[in-house]
């Protein structure tokens, strides 16, 4: 077998889960801990190793992919270039930005930021995201709601978007915003963990600002008006999961059972159903709940039954 099943990989954080991660996986015993990081070769800022998957065998998933990086990524890449979790809101999360790839060249030493992207497995009705500003916001006041912990006035100011199961949409860094609660999705990034917290204190935490400070911090925020017309940009069209902009940083795909997935290094959910993944040297039952990790050496594979499964990998 060259194809991996992965254990659930659920670091401790500080905010709610309610048990979804564990009914989607059908594994009851589970933590109920809000993020499982599949196939993850980072570590949570500050505190590794956590966050870091461990193979089947024991092995981490970093140290195994170090020692033999062709096998697992081919001979063009030197990373995965992806994180991908299962990210399960008990609780509205806190209001956050994410760094872009200049910021965080210039000042957290990485070649990634953390532009990210939300494929909603499962939403109650009338779930919704917080997604960037819906009106100019001068530097002076996002520091003085930051500094005072405004709280109502920074989400008023931000859009409130509705999302429902099968919707797909595109964050890129720099832009304010915060998961709504009773909402299941499966979330890929940038391979960092990169979080400047704007609201902080209702959740049991002293601040968030990367260990910059917030003077400095607050400069990789967006905070520019984002219209319905922009944030539409944002969604994917019936024919592709996501929008062209996803396309620098990753590459996500809906893929149902009879498709053939071309060689190359990807993380697997499956998200409904029952099936079978074949190729030369594998041959593997699926399931809903199933993450998998498929390395270079697979080749291509072929999803067989009625299964529907998110593909996940870096921007080619």
């Amino acid at each position: 077998m060259t194809v991996e099943v992965l254990p659930a990989n659920q670091p401790e954080t500080f905010y709610r889960g309610a048990g979804r991660i564990a009914e989607f996986r059908d594994v009851p015993g589970l933590p109920d801990r809000p993020e499982d990081w599949v196939g993850s070769v980072t570590s949570r800022f500050g505190l590794a190793p956590s966050g870091l998957s461990t193979l089947a065998d024991g092995r981490v998933l970093a140290e195994a992919i170090a020692a033999d990086p062709r096998w697992w990524l081919g001979p063009e890449r030197a990373d995965t270039g992806v994180l991908v979790k299962l990210l399960d809101a008990g609780q509205r999360l806190p209001l956050h930005v994410h760094p872009d790839r200049r910021f965080a060249t210039a000042h957290l030493a990485s070649p990634y930021g953390k532009t990210e992207a939300w494929v909603i497995v499962s939403a109650r009705p009338g779930a919704y995201v917080h997604l960037g500003f819906a009106r100019d916001v001068e530097a002076a006041e996002l520091a003085g709601w930051v500094d005072g912990q405004k709280t109502e006035a920074m989400l008023a100011a931000t859009n409130q978007i509705p999302v429902a199961a099968g919707d797909a949409i595109l964050c890129p860094a720099g832009l304010p915003h915060a998961i709504g609660d009773g909402i299941l999705l499966v979330e890929v990034q940038e391979p960092t963990d990169f979080s400047v917290l704007l609201e902080y204190e209702g959740f049991g935490l002293a601040g968030g600002h990367l260990g910059l400070g917030y003077d400095l911090a607050l400069q990789c925020v967006d905070r520019g008006a984002w219209t319905p017309a922009r944030l539409d940009e944002l969604r994917g069209t019936p024919a592709r999961l996501l929008p062209e902009a996803a396309d620098e940083f990753f590459a996500v795909h809906r893929l149902y059972g009879g498709e053939r997935l071309e060689r190359g290094f990807s993380v697997l959910v499956v998200v409904a159903g029952e099936g079978r993944l074949i190729g030369e040297r594998d041959d593997l039952s699926l399931r809903r709940g199933d993450t998998l990790l498929v390395p270079y050496a697979a080749g291509p594979v072929l999803l067989d039954g009625q299964v529907e499964v998110i593909r996940l990998s870096a921007s080619a």
